[in-house]
């Protein structure tokens, strides 16, 4: 029996939230008992509903909202969409009657509006978590998730983070076999871990100053080694006090959790594609002992390093 999977719409909403997603249920001709998903898209007014690129999608109106799956969009139209009645009123009869809903980039925001993510962990693209935390407080944001499941709601990241939720979905669904399967038809990766990061700590802390970005550059580049704060600000050229309220300042982190960020982010890259025992990859890169690696791990992956091992070594399997 088909399990129907709805796809909200409203004008002007992200076409990649929705086509991804789209391309990973939907099932190549005479391959339906594979995939037996039937999908509909769904908008308050019904017929074309034009994408934020111009591209427009036929939809059937708002009418019985029970669903294996609602997958709610995102764009730049979000916060309209997050007034609108009839699409609240919808989510949230839907969320009611169906088994599990889920949201792609700042769709997120749409089930927030709607109440469904009190008190839940949740995730959203990251240029709109700020927003998303100091509107809805009760939510617990976290913006460095790709994807995350809190119970009978899953949210994602931006763009391409649907399909990785889509193809976890998909694996709650049918089993590993088959969500490597479509991965590999789709070509991409089977799949990301929801825990894995939305960006690079470099990328993230981007510090305006040359004298903070070289001392960030020499840690990366010297992990192995003790990083006190004496000997960042001594390659900054600035006196320690100095240093640390100047990194504070521009990057919102203490140098203490930058450097343990580089740390886990080049622990992580060595334990997915070497082979050194997890002793081996916790002195190469700094940590004093592998529970200190763990603990880090857990706190900034979500899973500790043993569990993201396991994972890209089945995924390499699976290619």
């Amino acid at each position: 029996m088909a399990r129907d999977i709805g796809f909200l719409l409203f004008p002007a909403f992200q076409i990649l939230d929705f086509t991804g997603p789209v391309a990973v249920f939907e099932a190549p001709p005479g391959e339906r008992e594979l995939l037996p998903y039937r999908l509909r898209f769904l908008s308050a007014e019904g017929g074309l509903i034009a994408s934020s690129s111009g591209v427009a999608v036929m939809t059937e109106r708002f009418g019985e909202p029970a669903f294996d799956t609602l997958v709610v969009v995102g764009g730049v139209a979000t916060l309209a969409a997050m007034e609108s009645a009839p699409v609240l009123e919808f989510v949230r009869a839907a969320a009611a009657r169906s088994r599990r809903v889920a949201s792609i980039c700042s769709g997120a925001g749409i089930l927030a509006a709607a109440g469904l993510l009190d008190d839940r962990r949740a995730t959203t693209h990251w240029g709109f978590a700020a927003h998303l935390q100091r509107r809805y407080p009760r939510v617990r944001v976290d913006a460095e998730r790709i994807f995350i499941q809190d119970g009978p709601i899953w949210t994602s990241a931006g763009v391409s983070a649907g399909i990785d939720l889509s193809l976890a979905l998909i694996e709650e669904d049918l089993g590993l076999e088959v969500s490597r399967a479509k991965a590999r038809a789709l070509v991409v990766y089977h799949r990301r871990p929801g825990g894995q990061s939305q960006f690079s700590t470099l990328l993230e802390l981007a510090p305006p100053s040359d004298r903070i970005r070289q001392a960030l550059t020499f840690a990366r580049e010297h992990l192995h080694e003790p990083l006190k704060v004496e000997r960042l600000a001594e390659v900054a050229c600035l006196s320690p006090r100095q240093f640390a309220r100047a990194f504070l300042a521009e990057t919102g982190q203490t140098p203490a959790k930058a450097i343990e960020r580089l740390r886990a982010e080049a622990a992580r890259v060595r334990l997915e594609t070497g082979s050194e025992s997890i002793e081996q990859v916790a002195g190469a890169v700094g940590f004093s002992d592998p529970e200190r690696m763990r603990r880090a791990f857990v706190r900034l992956f979500g899973q500790p390093p043993q569990a993201l091992r396991r994972s890209a070594r089945a995924a390499e399997v699976g290619r």
